[in-house]
């Protein structure tokens, strides 16, 4: 009897993708359209990319056999809760590091355009309104990063040039080539003295709402607050109290809720910068998320231990 291929979904995104390793039963879905094959014989899963955890999650209860899930994102939060459902152990991995230059780069975007007053420029282009008004600069400022991994090391280094007081942040205190991370039992303390905080960090149970009134109330008067993580990090209603009152500016890829509804008082905020969650979009991205799932499929069809394991 002729030994059954271990059946591998992939999204139809990487329709190209070349180079997969023998001995692997491969198929494409969209996300929207039919099942490709039986999700019950289903092993190794790349769900499509898509930010509609509901998509990526509807086969899960029917893949009896799941051993493997491959997100194409550094944050696995809602991944994470899916699977637990499931009763049954199912690896997980993250796309750590994958999208870090992209949203490291847009991070420093989006501090030059808060410092600079970029959000009251453009309301002001809008009325046709020609007010020359002085702003901060970056250079030389201090920059508290919360959540020192790819992301916030990468977006040091964009930094340096800037002439920038970097303090690191991470869960405990530690060592890196480029100075110590500070834990995050330290925060009180460190938000107070930074002109610009960036959150970096995943979505955990610890930081869920870690930046919550009484953090944000510590902040310095006219700092700008940079999310590039997740939403659910920041006490939205506690932000908003912050900005509409003025004394403090925020530049956020991320919110919560997401998508932001219409009339939100965000939208409206006075010194509120606002992306669509689009910090690791960028045409690179596709060719390193190919790389990252063509290594751990050959990986998984050897039997060996796969990359940035989550959960297991």
């Amino acid at each position: 009897m002729t030994a059954r291929s271990p059946k591998v979904w992939l999204p139809a995104q990487f329709g190209r993708l070349a180079d997969l390793p023998p001995g692997l039963d491969y198929a494409r879905w969209d996300g929207r359209s039919g099942y490709p094959t039986d999700p019950a014989e289903v092993e190794f899963y790349v769900p499509p990319l898509t930010k509609d955890i509901a998509v990526i999650a509807g086969p899960l209860a029917r893949m009896a056999r799941l051993r493997a899930v491959q997100a194409l994102s550094a944050g696995t939060d809602e991944l994470r809760a899916a699977l637990a459902r499931l009763p049954r152990e199912v690896t997980l991995c993250s796309a750590k590091g994958v999208p870090a230059a992209g949203t490291a780069e847009l991070a420093l975007a989006l501090i030059l355009a808060g410092l600079r007053g970029i959000p009251e420029s453009l309301r002001a282009q809008n009325r046709e309104d020609w007010s020359p008004q002085t702003f901060s600069s970056l250079y030389r400022r201090s920059v508290l990063i919360v959540g020192y991994g790819a992301v916030g090391s990468a977006l040091e280094e964009l930094l340096t040039p800037f002439g920038c007081a970097v303090t690191r942040v991470g869960r405990e205190d530690r060592e890196t080539p480029r100075g110590p991370v500070r834990s995050v039992r330290m925060l009180p303390e460190l938000a107070a003295d930074a002109d610009v905080i960036v959150l970096s960090t995943p979505l955990t149970t610890a930081t869920r709402g870690l930046f919550d009134a009484g953090l944000l109330s510590r902040m310095k008067d006219g700092a700008l607050l940079v999310n590039v993580s997740r939403g659910a990090v920041v006490d939205t209603d506690a932000l908003v109290k912050e900005v509409h009152g003025g004394r403090l500016r925020a530049a956020l890829d991320v919110t919560d809720p997401e998508p932001l509804p219409p009339g939100h008082p965000l939208w409206t905020a006075p010194g509120v910068l606002i992306t669509p969650h689009v910090g690791a979009f960028t045409p690179d991205l596709w060719p390193r998320l190919e790389a990252l799932v063509r290594r751990q499929l050959v990986r998984f069809a050897a039997g060996e231990e796969l990359e940035n394991i989550v959960t297991r």
